[in-house]
């Protein structure tokens, strides 16, 4: 059953972060699982919003503390916000990818809820350099990069999601979401990241060219990866694509 026009962009919400929608309550199962499919279009745009908290916490606590307190307070906000949404995905992709495990194995290692000493390492040199590239940020497109990383990141957890669909044995969240991302879908997800990007866009164009090519050549390694070791890719492995996009906008915005 189709869900109405109102749920997508509310799923997404849901979704990316802990604020509460009680008007979801109304769906039923089938409308939501058709309504969370859809809601894919919707992630770059709440990433944006995401992004904007962040950097709002990021400039406030800049006038008190030195920038890598506020860049702590900022991360921990987000954490607050979105439930470590993201980096929980890159701990479990960590600990599944680490090693040599393939197939069903990798499968099982993201889906259990310990974290390992690769997921362990992994997740603190991530949050670690996201922030590092935060506090290395001129001051002048901090906003504009912090904001236009969250939604470029939400907009390559679509992109993989409709080059490389779960894998047939996946279950959890990749289940829900379908078999891929049509790209009339994900074109709708390009046309609503523009709100994020275009201000980095304007201020600083060479940082964005260059993050987008990082992030290309990212994706292309990781859709190759993941292709080979369990053929296909799940919600852990989009939540990482997320957080390597971030970075690359981050890590290229510092070099302006």
């Amino acid at each position: 059953m189709r869900a109405p026009g109102w749920a997508p962009p509310l799923l997404a919400v849901q979704f990316l972060t802990r604020v509460p929608v009680p008007l979801l309550s109304r769906l039923t199962k089938a409308q939501a699982d058709d309504g969370l499919a859809r809601a894919m279009a919707w992630l770059p745009l709440v990433g944006t919003l995401i992004g904007a908290g962040t950097a709002a916490v990021f400039v406030s606590a800049s006038t008190i503390w030195p920038p890598i307190v506020a860049a702590l307070l900022a991360l921990a906000v987000e954490a607050l916000l979105t439930g470590a949404f993201h980096e929980d995905a890159v701990a479990d992709f960590c600990d599944a990818f680490g090693g040599t495990a393939r197939g069903e194995m990798a499968l099982r290692i993201m889906h259990d809820s310990r974290i390992g000493s690769y997921g362990t390492l992994g997740l603190g040199l991530a949050v670690g350099l996201r922030l590092a590239a935060i506090v290395a940020l001129p001051a002048d497109i901090a906003v504009a990069a912090i904001v236009g990383a969250a939604t470029f990141g939400r907009l390559w957890a679509v992109l993989l999601a409709t080059i490389l669909p779960p894998p047939l044995d996946a279950g959890g969240i990749s289940a829900r979401l379908g078999r891929g991302v049509p790209w009339l879908r994900t074109a709708a997800a390009l046309a609503l990241s523009i709100p994020g990007v275009l201000p980095l866009l304007l201020l600083q164009p060479a940082a964005l060219a260059i993050g987008v090519g990082a992030g290309l050549l990212f994706l292309w390694w990781l859709t190759r990866f993941l292709r080979g070791r369990i053929g296909g890719s799940t919600g852990d492995c989009l939540g990482f694509a997320a957080y390597m996009g971030q970075l690359a906008v981050l890590l290229a915005a510092g070099t302006a």
